[in-house]
C-alpha cells in the first residue's frame, strides 16, 4: 500500500514540476512549485522522516515561495500600451 502511495504522490510531483516548466505566468508557476515541493515533503514523510517533511514544508513552502512571489509582485512594471 505505501509503494502505491508513494508511486502515486511522485507522479503528481513529476506532474507539478512538469507544469512549473510550462507555465508563462509568474504566479501559476510559484504556485506549482509550492505544490510541487509540497508533493517533496509528503515523499519524505511516506519514507518515514517526518522531521525532514516538516523542515521541507516551513522553509521551503513557507519562506522560498513567500519571497518569490513577493519578489515577482515588487518588480513587475506597470505594463505600457502602445
Amino acid at each position: 500500500m505505501i509503494e502505491y502511495l508513494f508511486l502515486i504522490t511522485g507522479i503528481i510531483g513529476a506532474a507539478f514540476s512538469y507544469l512549473v516548466v510550462i507555465e508563462k505566468r509568474l504566479y501559476r508557476a510559484a504556485l506549482w512549485l509550492m505544490l510541487f515541493l509540497l508533493s517533496v515533503s509528503t515523499l519524505y514523510v511516506i519514507l518515514g522522516s517526518g522531521f525532514l517533511g516538516a523542515v521541507q514544508i516551513i522553509i521551503y513552502v513557507g519562506a522560498v515561495i513567500t519571497l518569490l512571489v513577493f519578489t515577482i509582485m515588487l518588480t513587475r512594471g506597470e505594463e505600457v500600451a502602445d
